[in-house]
Parts: structure tokens; sequence; C-alpha cells
């Protein structure tokens, strides 16, 4: 049988509380055999922004390709990418 958690104290401000949770165990606040799991679809990765030259023919040529996919060439170029690096 498990016990009652504890009461999640308030904290005036998020150091307070990331201290309190680097130094406390959240099983013993939380009953996490009652969690359920969380559906987050509209999250995206983080991504950064990149500079990279290329050569104006070749940046059509991707760019032609993406038009014919109906796609932003800055996502395919992302796609192709991925592909290629497995």
């Amino acid at each position: 049988m498990s016990r009652k958690p504890e009461p999640i104290p308030s904290f005036k401000d998020e150091a307070e509380e990331r201290a309190f949770w680097e130094s406390h165990d959240s099983a013993d606040y939380v009953d996490w055999g009652k969690a359920e799991r969380a559906v987050l679809p509209n999250l995206k990765p983080s991504t950064t922004s990149i500079s990279l030259r290329l050569p104006v023919s070749l940046l059509d040529r991707i760019k032609v390709e993406a038009n014919k996919r109906d796609v932003p060439y800055q996502s395919l170029i992302t796609t192709w990418l991925a592909e290629k690096i497995g």
C-alpha cells in the first residue's frame, strides 16, 4: 500500500524551486502510480539558424525540387541532411 505524498511547498521563484528538486526525490511528493502520459503534439524540436554558402545554381535546383514537393526549400534541405546522416 502506498503512502500519501507530502504536499509540494510553495516557491518564491524558479531558482528556489530548482534548488528544492535538485535535493529532494519527487516520489516523496507525487504519486507516480496515478500519473498519466502527456501528449504534446504541438511541440517542435529546438532549431538553430546557420549560414551556408551554396552555389546559386545548386540553390536554384534545390528550390525547384522543393517546389515540386510543395515544401519550403529549407525544410527539404533539412530532410535530405537528416536522411543522409541516418
